[in-house]
């Protein structure tokens, strides 16, 4: 019996690509109506490109940049070089899941969109080392 593609789910890089629509909207407080008013979409599909369940055409993609004031790599910023070598593939590919997954989360996106509001890079690199502290100190106990 032959499996159709469609059964399998959106492609994790369309994923990704939607993931980074989401936080950049967010970021600027722009609802999914507005961006969809500003791209002459309805929000629902504006939804759909979020979750990666539409791929969005590269002249789509185009769009969304200019809209919400990103350059069009934006988008791609953290993805696998695929002219890398493999080892280094396997790093990224496993390192992107995880901010994938994590930004997919409401906790993720808001944590996204409010951290670069801290102003001073001395506060935000002590949050940095508390959460690993806190890391750390739950495998110590995990044992």
């Amino acid at each position: 019996m032959n499996v159709k593609a469609e059964t399998r789910g959106p492609d994790p890089i369309d994923i990704f690509v939607g993931t980074r629509v989401r936080v950049r909207r967010k970021a600027l407080g722009i609802t999914q109506e507005k961006l969809g008013d500003r791209l002459g979409l309805t929000f629902q599909q504006i939804q759909k490109y979020e979750r990666g369940a539409n791929r969005i055409s590269a002249s789509k993609l185009y769009a969304i940049a200019r809209a919400l004031g990103v350059p069009v790599a934006f988008f791609f910023d953290g993805l696998v070089d695929p002219a890398g070598s493999r080892e280094d593939g396997e790093r990224q590919t496993q390192s992107a899941r995880m901010v994938m997954d994590f930004m997919a989360s409401s906790e993720g996106v808001e944590l996204a969109e409010h951290f670069p509001q801290i102003r001073r890079g001395s506060i935000r690199r002590l949050l940095l080392d508390l959460v690993k502290a806190m890391i750390a100190d739950g495998d110590e106990t995990a044992d």
